[in-house]
């Protein structure tokens, strides 16, 4: 129905159709004159306001807000709002819609926006908890500490969903490890041995039960442990939920609101399952790569090569870059294996196993086992590397490795060295002039065929000049101008040649400084190298306990 200005806001009677319409109508409609009387009512204005009559006066039957409405309109006043009215009626809310009419009358028409608004209310809430959800996700999962992780769980529990938030972990030892959240207050941690069947709930929480429903705990339970200090007031309402982790539980997350506030809903005990459950996740996540970290740590230690040191008078010194930054360890490896006697000799192996990354790793590590356990036998190299050999094609690796043994002897101001390679390069020698010779030995490769072949060689390290064990990662880094030049043994010499009379530290650091320059963003091999030097005369270093220099042998 439409009413303007000028004629009469009250429907015609006399039109059968408009009398069933205005009727029918499925709003409630109200007509009242200047003068606040109800003029006229349909039948879904008569359901809602059961006493209104025609002829009642407005302001006996409807709320204030409506009445005063009425009287401004009715009086020729420009309607206040830009929009709708709106206000309840009984426990309903309406939108007032009204339509003037010349003489004074207005027509209400009573829109009913209870279901629209409480649709848009829960469907806001929803947008607002996946918001949360999201962030509390990404937030997170961008730590893999535990205790941040705690701490950041606890701090967006307190600021989302409840005044305070207390995040209990599974104990260590006799200690729950504590992180408790004030909204708008700092967040602590503690490790504390404290009586969790104390609070209700928490037992069955931290073993991964379902949690009971927040109207079962009573608040007057709640110990003092678990309130947060500078928590405003007595505990009104308590949330207890499980954080569930991956086959295990990860802890148990506690909610508290005060007396002043609402009690907890249903609708956010189920939100703050779900938070628990992004939260869990996350705890167990980083735990799971926590101990993972520890476990790689201990076996970084007996896999990666060792630092090495001046023995016996002889310098020695290494250097190794796996295939992948990201990665610690590869196929490349080495090791220097002191003698007891100091007058004895030292067996220097540098290895390559075929492959690259961890499972090439695990092989270096049987192979170092293996050949730590054969140093009794040290002084026949080819009986050491056939006992290898069968050892490695006895096990299920398939792989195979080339390496090479160096076995060290100081003479004097000398250093007297055995070379056996089997399928490894063969060591470049660095003599004081400069010149760079290539220590004749050969062999054949550990652990792909049934017997080991290889040729030993001795040679004599004058004072100041350096054997060099490097594996093919350093010879075939790929680089250069265009890069896919090879680095190549040329290079590799000219490098050494320029390092005459340097200490062994010295040569494999310019040795692997040049390589990776050659190499810049390329992608390159595991890279390995081991110098021996026999130190310059004159020089004086401590090893064992004792000094070493060319008069200190003669003393002993």
């Amino acid at each position: 129905m439409t009413v303007s200005r000028g004629s009469s806001a009250r429907p015609t009677d006399t039109d059968p159709t408009v009398g069933v319409s205005w009727a029918e109508a499925p709003c409630p409609v109200l007509v009242a004159d200047r003068h606040g009387n109800l003029v006229r009512l349909n039948n879904a204005a008569r359901r809602l306001l059961p006493d209104a009559a025609s002829g009642g006066r407005l302001h006996a039957l409807v709320p204030a807000w409506l009445e005063e409405a009425h009287q401004r309109i009715s009086s020729g006043a420009h309607h206040p709002l830009a929009g709708p009215l709106t206000g309840r009626i009984h426990d309903r809310l309406f939108e007032a819609h009204p339509t003037a009419g010349g003489d004074g009358e207005v027509v209400w028409w009573l829109v009913d926006e209870t279901d629209r608004r409480r649709a848009e209310a829960a469907l806001s809430d929803a947008q607002m908890r996946s918001r949360v959800l999201a962030e509390v996700s990404s937030a997170l999962l961008s730590t893999l500490n535990v205790p941040r992780c705690m701490e950041v769980a606890a701090s967006m529990a307190a600021e989302h969903l409840a005044e305070a938030a207390v995040v209990v972990a599974p104990p260590h030892g006799r200690r729950h490890p504590l992180t408790h959240a004030r909204r708008g207050g700092p967040v602590t941690q503690a490790a504390r041995q404290v009586d969790v069947s104390g609070v209700p709930g928490l037992a069955e929480a931290l073993q991964g039960f379902p949690p009971v429903p927040a109207r079962w705990i009573d608040p007057n339970d709640i110990p003092d442990w678990v309130i947060p200090d500078g928590f405003a007031g007595p505990v009104g309402s308590v949330i207890v939920t499980p954080l569930p982790g991956h086959g295990v539980p990860a802890g148990a997350l506690i909610l508290l609101r005060s007396s002043t506030e609402q009690a907890f809903t249903a609708g956010e005990e189920f939100f703050a399952r779900l938070f628990a459950a992004r939260a869990g996740a996350a705890l167990s996540a980083a735990r799971l790569y926590t101990e993972q970290a520890t476990v790689t740590a201990t076996l970084m230690r007996e896999l990666l090569p060792p630092a090495l040191r001046h023995v016996h008078g002889i310098e020695y010194a290494g250097s190794y870059r796996s295939a992948t930054d990201h990665e610690r360890v590869g196929g490349d490896f080495y090791d220097v294996h002191p003698g007891t006697d100091p007058l004895g000799e030292t067996l220097v192996v540098l290895g390559d196993v075929a492959g690259k990354g961890l499972d090439a790793a695990v092989l270096t590590g049987k192979i170092r086992n293996t050949l730590h356990a054969l140093l009794p036998l040290a002084e026949d190299h080819e009986r050491v590397l056939n006992l290898l050999n069968g050892a490695l094609l006895s096990s299920h690796h398939t792989r195979f490795a080339t390496m090479v043994l160096a076995s060290v002897r100081r003479d004097g101001a000398e250093a007297h060295v055995r070379l056996t390679s089997a399928g490894h390069l063969p060591p470049l020698i660095v003599r004081a002039d400069g010149t760079v010779e290539e220590a004749p030995t050969h062999g054949t490769l550990v652990g792909a065929l049934p017997t080991v072949t290889a040729q030993t060689v001795e040679t004599v390290l004058a004072p100041g000049e350096t054997c060099l064990l490097y594996t093919d990662g350093i010879t075939e880094a790929r680089g250069g101008p265009l890069g896919e030049e090879l680095f190549g043994e040329h290079r590799l010499r000219r490098v050494l040649a320029e390092c005459a009379g340097m200490p062994a530290e010295a040569v494999v650091e310019r040795v692997q400084m040049l390589a990776a320059q050659w190499l810049g963003a390329g992608r390159h091999d595991d890279m390995a190298a081991v110098a021996v030097s026999a130190p310059r005369t004159g020089s004086l270093t401590v090893a064992d306990g004792h000094a070493d220099g060319p008069d200190s042998r003669r003393n002993r």
